[in-house]
């Protein structure tokens, strides 16, 4: 029984990485490789510490946010924005998908939390949970300011590109830290996620 417990797992892992390749590369290849690796990594990650730029895109505006993110896998996610000015301060904490907003030591109950990830506070908890379980249909290398990244689209199991919504992500290929992560609906970029901090234990 025990090894069979033991096996749930990486049976799991490759079930959700069985797509993986559909970019260009051979299955079993190092991106596909890379991305099982990273995946573990991501799924025993019991906290995470970062910055990340967003941009949201709402086709008749643009919003752009700079958010700190303070997540605990078993206790709550705090993000703050630090930017723009105006708003800087205002703080989201997310527990249990449930969300408030905290400001001046007033704090807001907002409800639960949107799984689609399109909106700034939805996003960081949608990029994780598309990291540690999100079905993996391409996945490839790719050189972006002269760093190797690995870029990894999870989409649905039936799905087809550029229907529905998407999710890609960027991971550094040496530190396996997440640099960028993309959410799109129907092929349009709805939120841009840049990463300029991330730690995770």
């Amino acid at each position: 029984m025990r090894r069979l417990r033991m096996c749930v797992p990486m049976m799991l892992l490759v079930l959700l990485l069985s797509a993986c390749g559909g970019a260009g590369e051979a299955k079993g290849s190092p991106a596909e490789e890379l991305a099982l690796v990273i995946r573990g990594e991501f799924l025993d990650m019991t906290a995470l510490e970062a910055v990340m730029e967003v941009t949201a895109d709402y086709g008749q505006r643009v919003y752009e946010y700079t958010i700190q993110v303070s997540y605990e896998k078993d206790g709550e996610t705090v993000l703050t924005l630090t930017a723009p000015a105006e708003l800087a301060g205002i703080t989201a904490r997310i527990r249990d998908k449930e969300t408030a907003l905290e400001y001046d030591g007033v704090r807001w109950e907002t409800g639960a939390l949107n799984d689609s990830g399109m909106s700034p506070v939805d996003a960081i908890p949608a990029l994780l949970r598309y990291a540690q379980k999100g079905f993996m249909a391409e996945c490839g290398m790719e050189t972006v300011e002269e760093a190797e990244l690995l870029r990894i689209v999870c989409r649905d199991p039936e799905g087809t590109a550029g229907v529905g919504q998407e999710c890609s992500l960027w991971f550094d290929s040496e530190t396996h830290a997440l640099v960028r992560g993309e959410l799109s609906q129907d092929g349009f970029t709805v939120i841009q996620c840049r990463f300029t901090e991330f730690a995770r234990s």
